[in-house]
């Protein structure tokens, strides 16, 4: 199946990076977004990030305006009717996503195929909503989209050969790495990070250390490109909190047992960078 129109449906830090790559990459894209304000913000970001790789040369100033030019804003689910794969990148919540995937389902072409870039979710429940449980697959992009070179495929129950050759290939295009992984909680990717990001949490709450202390250790002395509290910011708290319930939940292991500061923090309203406070404070 050829690939040449791309929806993405949710414009915050993983739906615009997403949509930035597949633009830049000559693919005709959609930023989706339940209100144009959204998309609007989703583009902006897409606009500071492009101009970044200008400033450094990696793209040039024409490379930057034609990636623009492929982005068409949306707030209407039913421009899915123009493309060959809608890429989903809202809430971490299974409630929502299946909302979005039955009325992908209903309004995507028949020979469309459906991508989740969930974390952590099952793939094999999103894909069970609609009525084409082989044309869904889960496309994890890592966070920074643009900067990041992996995406973790993960194939349903139901997901056809055709389908993640396709996937596969288009990674490619986007100038990705893959690495296939079965429908698992978590899939690989968060089922080993979340562990030590929790794990540094709790030496956090039970006063082992300072954060700043725990980030240089796991930096310096585990060459890690940033510490476990950091990156937990970078993420955001709630999603972090998200994702190790579903590995508890999945599981049933007390590994997986969020710490009771994540909680506290998250309820506070302490998400990480995109709050302006975490486990550190952000301008």
């Amino acid at each position: 199946m050829e690939i040449r129109a791309i929806m993405v449906i949710g414009a915050g830090q993983m739906g615009s990076g997403i949509a930035q790559v597949a633009a830049q990459s000559g693919f005709s894209t959609l930023l989706h977004d339940i209100s144009m304000e959204a998309v609007q913000k989703g583009l902006l970001a897409i606009r500071k990030s492009l101009a970044k790789f200008v400033e450094k040369g990696k793209l040039s100033p024409e490379e930057m305006e034609a990636a623009l030019a492929r982005l068409t804003p949306c707030d209407d689910l039913a421009a899915a009717a123009e493309c060959d794969l809608a890429i989903e990148a809202v809430v971490e919540n299974m409630g929502v996503k299946a909302k979005i995937f039955r009325e992908l389902d209903r309004l995507a072409p028949p020979n469309a195929i459906l991508a989740s870039n969930t974390s952590s979710l099952p793939i094999t429940e999103i894909a069970a909503v609609t009525g084409r449980p082989e044309q869904v697959i889960g496309m994890h992009f890592m966070n920074p989209v643009p900067l990041m070179k992996l995406v973790e495929i993960i194939r349903g129950l139901a997901t056809s050969d055709e389908t993640y050759e396709a996937i596969e290939a288009l990674s490619r295009r986007l100038g990705k790495t893959t690495a296939e992984c079965r429908d698992v909680p978590g899939f690989i990717s968060n089922r080993v990070l979340m562990v030590m990001l929790n794990e540094a949490i709790w030496c956090l709450y039970e006063g082992v250390a300072s954060a700043e202390s725990i980030d240089t250790i796991m930096k310096l002395g585990m060459n890690h490109p940033m510490g476990p509290l950091t990156l937990a910011d970078l993420i955001g708290l709630d999603t972090v909190l998200a994702i190790l319930q579903v590995l508890q939940d999945g599981y049933g292991d007390p590994k997986y047992r969020p710490c009771p500061l994540l909680r506290q923090y998250v309820k506070a309203g302490w998400l990480g960078r995109k709050s302006g406070r975490g486990f550190y404070r952000y301008a």
